[in-house]
């Protein structure tokens, strides 16, 4: 291998120093195709010359001559896992450890997720604390394909739902892969499908999504609701063989405003309404949002259905939120803050992701509500939400406060 390809290598670790330092080899004047990259380097002490002062690009070198110059990048934070691993055990002889763990491309990682949640309803008999715990696993097929696991515990510790699920059931709630295909990206498995903002339809579905393109991006997916009773509403999206969702949308961004449109159908067995009557549905929806000022974004976002399930009540609805920064799990003390105003009757929703009452047998929601993401420590998020919320038929009214306590590990 020559050095001036291991050169190229080692700038593609990543490893930066001063534009400006001074460059030590006689033999890589000023003006040279590789000066700058050279000086970086020496500065930022991954390469050495030989002892008469020269750099000798066009010179051979070994396995271990590279490994050193990995080791050295590696000293720097370079993120070279794949160089790592084909000069293992080179670096071993240097005393550079290199888990066998990191040999392989395809390496599992292992993430968590550990949730302590309180929800307080107004009415009192909806009210509940529970302990969720997830555990992800992720890895690489190839270059072009990965796959992604994630089992969950659920304890409900008290409430209404208490002692409905064994607080030692497991469940598989992701299991997908995800690649290429042609110019196409694909997944294929179990995940949670949320388009959008979740407003219309956040469930876990069976099933296979495509998309392409990046500025313009269009995408679809056809699948069944998963064995999981995900959904909190009079549409509750049944795991029978012969259940079907289909949504599709596409995504794209004019200037600085940011937009989608979205299509949605379940089919008669999928989708069961309010009261026990089933049948299809076919729901659209169209949303901007924008930065109108430093750290505030607002979003509006549309949207409605084919059918009159429940006569009362109009087939269209809104949402309207502000969001201020935003909470990073990795950087204690960094804060957001929201508000949104909610119009959705049950015509125009299937099973929206939001945590208010959504008075589902009483025609749908009108409300609004507050909320703060706050990192108190690295990787500790608490998140507190209040909502006020009126049913679209009737009198009834609830607020909730809705509190999630995380630690992710």
């Amino acid at each position: 291998m020559k050095k001036s390809l291991v050169l190229a290598m080692a700038m593609a670790l990543g490893v930066t120093a001063s534009a400006y330092a001074a460059n030590p080899f006689s033999d890589v004047p000023a003006g040279h195709w590789a000066y700058d990259s050279v000086a970086k380097l020496a500065a930022a002490g991954v390469v050495d010359g030989y002892a008469d002062g020269a750099f000798a690009g066009d010179k051979l070198i070994t396995r271990y001559e590279m490994a050193q110059i990995v080791a050295k990048a590696m000293a720097k934070g370079a993120d070279c896992d794949k160089l790592a691993a084909e000069f293992a055990d080179e670096l071993d002889t240097l005393g550079v450890r290199v888990a066998k763990l990191e040999k392989g491309a395809d390496a599992v990682k292992i993430a968590g997720q550990f949730r302590i949640r309180n929800v307080a309803h107004d009415s009192g008999d909806k009210d509940k604390t529970d302990i969720r715990t997830r555990l992800w696993l992720t890895g690489q097929i190839n270059e072009d394909w990965t796959y992604t696991g994630m089992f969950e515990n659920v304890q409900t510790v008290s409430g209404s739902d208490k002692g409905a699920t064994a607080e030692d059931d497991v469940y598989l709630g992701r299991a997908y892969l995800d690649g290429k295909v042609g110019g196409m990206a694909v997944r294929a498995g179990r995940w949670d499908e949320i388009p959008g903002s979740g407003a219309v339809l956040d469930t876990y579905l069976d099933g296979v999504k495509i998309a392409y393109g990046n500025d313009v991006k269009v995408w679809a997916t056809a699948g069944k609701a998963a064995d999981k009773d995900h959904t909190n509403t009079g549409f509750a999206l049944t795991s029978e063989s012969n259940d079907r969702v289909y949504a599709a949308g596409v995504e794209t961004k004019v200037g600085v405003v940011n937009a989608y449109a979205n299509w949605y159908k379940v089919n008669g067995d999928a989708v069961e309404i309010a009261e026990g009557r089933t049948g299809e549905k076919e729901i659209y929806n169209v949303a901007v949002n924008m930065d109108v000022a430093k750290d505030l974004n607002l979003s509006y976002e549309y949207m409605w259905g084919d059918k009159e399930y429940e006569k009362e009540v109009s087939k269209d609805g809104y949402i309207v939120g502000l969001n201020y920064k935003g909470a990073d799990a990795s950087v204690a003390g960094t804060y957001g803050v929201h508000a949104y105003y909610y119009d959705q009757p049950v015509n125009a929703i299937l099973s929206p992701t939001f945590d208010l009452n959504n008075f589902l047998d009483e025609g749908g929601y009108e409300g609004w509500s507050v909320g703060v993401d706050y990192t108190l420590a690295k990787n500790i998020q608490l998140c507190v939400n209040y909502y006020d919320t009126e049913a679209k038929i009737g009198s009834n009214k609830d607020e909730v406060v809705y509190s999630e306590l995380y630690f992710f590990f």
